[in-house]
């Protein structure tokens, strides 16, 4: 009996692995450029819009002329959040929040709204992160309507912007997110902060892969994170970075529903 034990547990661990392997390797193919996956960079939807756009709705920051760079955090709000918020508030930096519903909007609203107050875009990971490219299209529907009817209910702003779960999405996809009025934002910098709580080391995965235009992806709910974000926002401001919002990075032009942008 010992020695079945023994071999189911190496199974369960090899397929553990197996999975983790292959969702790694779906998402390395999805943003390779491997497949079929049409994006958009920020810079060329800068370029796109016209000058009187341009003059009108800038804002402060002209990524056109400013070396720009974009923090975003999907999966939050969780309880590293509020120190999270702390951090930006006290560091002036401003971020883009992927949120999802199940667990956390619906466990803590009044991050979601102290995002939205302190200047941060809010948008949507999915309610429960299911991997869309595995749903039929109500599923997809459900899966993209409920955080964007909670998220507008506590801070009176429909989403714009959506993240597919690890990165997957398809036509159909696409189609349900031009419906719905959503465009899908992917990255691309990551410091693959699923897989370690070595804030250091994803300090130092964070500054190898930055470039201007980039878009950052960290995760707030694991616990090496927020930690490691204080000395990523001091080392880039150094390099001379501006950081932004993701819209803020492709103003004037604004991100097209139903269209994928990295």
């Amino acid at each position: 009996m010992l020695s079945l034990t023994r071999k189911m547990t190496r199974t369960g661990t090899r397929l553990r692995a197996l999975a983790t392997f292959t969702a790694a390797a779906s998402l390395t193919l999805a943003l390779s450029g491997c497949t079929k996956l049409e994006t958009e960079s920020p810079s060329s939807v800068r370029n796109a819009a016209d000058t009187q756009a341009r003059s009108a709705s800038l804002g402060t920051v002209d990524c056109a002329h400013t070396k720009c760079i974009a923090l975003t955090f999907d999966a939050g709000p969780s309880e590293n959040s509020a120190r999270l918020l702390d951090i930006l508030k006290e560091k002036q930096v401003p971020a883009t929040f992927f949120l999802l519903g199940k667990r956390h909007i619906d466990t803590y609203p009044e991050l979601v709204e102290r995002m939205a107050d302190e200047g941060h875009e809010v948008a949507s990971h999915t309610w429960t992160h299911k991997i869309l490219t595995d749903a039929d299209p109500d599923e997809i529907r459900d899966e993209l309507e409920r955080p964007n009817k909670e998220i507008e209910r506590l801070t009176g702003k429909r989403p714009t912007l959506m993240r597919p779960p690890q990165g997957r999405t398809d036509g159909t996809v696409h189609d349900i997110c031009r419906e719905l009025g959503l465009a899908e934002v992917l990255w691309s910098v990551t410091a693959k902060d699923y897989k370690t709580n070595d804030s250091d080391l994803i300090t130092e995965r964070v500054l190898d892969q930055s470039s201007r235009d980039g878009i950052i992806l960290l995760h707030d709910i694991y616990d090496g994170t927020v930690p490691a974000v204080p000395g990523i926002i001091d080392a880039l401001k150094k390099r001379g970075y501006v950081f932004v919002t993701v819209p803020q990075l492709m103003a004037p032009g604004k991100a097209e529903p139903g269209k994928v942008y990295r």
